[in-house]
């Protein structure tokens, strides 16, 4: 039997507040989530389903399918059961792997010390059956073990990821402060757009709200950018597969007739860096770029989305400037965008007040380690009452 149809327990994992989006992904997918938390999903599958969900999915960070659990008191245990695993049978010989690590127990303070225990382990027990030590190393490009150990209980993965699915792979020049790639995918998601309506970007930087707002629209998956992941340097793995699941992207991208993506920012070289970004992803084409201040930004006539992330400011200079730009942002919505829906994504609330507008939801994310929001108004064409005519 090929290590690639065993079925396992699958974990995805996902940046904080992004699980509920990728659980949508997973299960538009054909999957079955069992279990949702605040950083992933779990499920049921085989490699062959991990190759398609790391193909797929615009919200995950790692793909991990299960191999062993067990108790684990100290560093010794987890040398001890990762010896007992047969890894001759699940990496090719002569190959090449690392190991990551996710630990929160008492007696490690440096997850490298937890690494260097599971690749003693492998290495040893390769090295006596193999007779030559495998290469290992820090860099992500070939075989990827996980250990996750919590308490008195562990678990052994092979990440069939590698490199972190939330960065997607086209943006060649983030930017100042760039967004990631899988958190503008999520916060897109959260919005009311269709798909289909126009989807309004002023302050664009490098563009990756419009660019990611365009492979939503077009269905054009992650997958399509990448060329390297865990999953290709396990034993068993056959090329065939992957190319039908990447041959099957292709099949996928759709044409939006009458699409409209527009993406403003005042810089001339944030402009140009987003073009190229565009270009990259494919989708250069269906984004109308345009240099000026965000409240010059065409906004097309009828309903859609609006969406912004200004700055939130850092220090008391920028606070009292940024407070001027939020009170024009409030003005540029209320004149500019009616009919529409607007969203600000934000990481100061102070700031947001100067809006002037109340929101009708905020919905709660991180931009790393920044608690933000993203606040949706709605704004209307003419009055409420009328609107709801």
């Amino acid at each position: 039997m090929s290590l690639f149809t065993v079925t396992a327990p699958i974990t995805i994992t996902c940046h904080k507040r992004l699980s509920e989006y990728l659980e949508r992904e997973v299960e538009a997918l054909g999957f079955r989530v069992g279990e949702r938390f605040i950083t992933g999903v779990r499920l049921r599958g085989t490699l062959n389903d991990c190759i398609k969900l790391n193909l797929n999915l615009r919200c995950a960070s790692q793909v991990l399918f299960r191999i062993d659990q067990f108790e684990a008191r100290h560093p010794d245990d987890i040398y001890e059961n990762v010896l007992e695993t047969a890894w001759e049978d699940l990496l090719p010989e002569g190959g090449y792997f690392s190991v990551t690590s996710n630990v929160l127990h008492e007696t490690i303070n440096n997850n490298l010390y937890a690494n260097l225990r599971v690749k003693d382990a492998i290495v040893d027990r390769l090295r006596s059956i193999w007779g030559e030590r495998p290469e290992t190393g820090p860099e992500l490009k070939g075989a990827v073990i996980h250990l996750f150990w919590k308490g008195d209980e562990a678990e052994i993965f092979l990440d069939t990821s590698g490199e972190s699915l939330g960065r997607h792979g086209y943006r060649k020049i983030p930017g100042r402060a760039p967004m990631l790639e899988a958190l503008a995918a999520a916060t897109i998601m959260a919005t009311v757009w269709d798909g289909s309506n126009p989807f309004v970007n002023p302050m664009c930087g490098s563009g990756t709200l419009a660019i990611e707002a365009a492979l939503i629209a077009t269905d054009t998956r992650p997958g399509l950018f990448r060329l390297n992941y865990a999953f290709m340097h396990l034993r068993d793995y056959e090329e065939t597969r992957y190319q039908e699941e990447r041959g099957l992207l292709e099949t996928r991208i759709r044409e939006v007739p009458g699409l409209r993506i527009v993406a403003t920012d005042y810089s001339e070289v944030a402009i140009s860096n987003a073009r190229k970004n565009a270009r990259a992803a494919g989708v250069e084409e269906l984004i109308t770029f345009g240099i000026c201040d965000f409240a010059e930004t065409e906004v097309p006539e009828g309903h859609g989305v609006m969406m912004m992330n200004p700055e939130y400011g850092e220090r008391l200079g920028e606070l009292d400037a940024l407070e001027q730009t939020y009170a024009r942002i409030g003005d540029f919505m209320k004149q500019r965008c009616k009919g529409y829906h607007g969203y600000i994504f934000t990481g100061n609330m102070a700031l947001a007040k100067k809006i002037g507008l109340k929101a009708r939801r905020r919905i709660e994310f991180y931009n790393a380690t920044i608690d933000c929001r993203l606040l949706e108004y709605e704004l209307y064409a003419g009055s409420r009452e009328e609107a709801g005519r």
